[in-house]
């Protein structure tokens, strides 16, 4: 994989809701690569740990559209809408826990907007093609 600076970087204050319905700020470092296009790099950071998780782009972009019955992701990570439709709640659970997250609907349309620019949907193997070639030539000169 391609290394080096984002396309796109994001930072957006979201709420990690507790299981007792307590909240607390998470900041949400939202990153885009055009040689990656289908994943959006997620680093959170609280006020004691730091957790990156890889969410793919298409997820975010339906859990913007879905609601809780019908959440988008069937895995480790769930998006939807949240009753009050200006926030998106995120739901990641991994081996080292669950979290819920809610953030602001808006600066999320926002980035998955700015993604579109950059690589419309149904676009995404379109710039694999370049990486893929030079993996292979990688290799065969190896």
């Amino acid at each position: 994989m391609t290394t080096g600076a984002p396309d796109i970087v994001d930072v957006i204050t979201m709420q990690l809701i507790g299981p007792d319905e307590s909240v607390m700020p998470v900041l949400a470092e939202l990153s885009y690569r055009v040689c990656d296009p289908y994943t959006v790099r997620a680093v959170f950071t609280g006020s004691h740990t730091m957790s990156t998780w890889l969410l793919g782009r298409e997820l975010i972009a339906q859990g913007l559209e879905a609601d809780q019955d019908s959440c988008a992701g069937t895995g480790d990570v769930q998006v939807w809408r949240d009753e009050d439709r200006s926030y998106v709640l995120i739901s990641l659970n991994g081996v080292e826990g669950n979290a819920l997250l809610a953030a602001p609907a808006e600066p999320l349309e926002r980035f998955i907007t700015k993604t579109e620019a950059l690589v419309p949907f149904g676009n995404e193997s379109d710039q694999m093609d370049p990486e893929i070639s030079a993996l292979i030539a990688a290799l065969l000169t190896a």
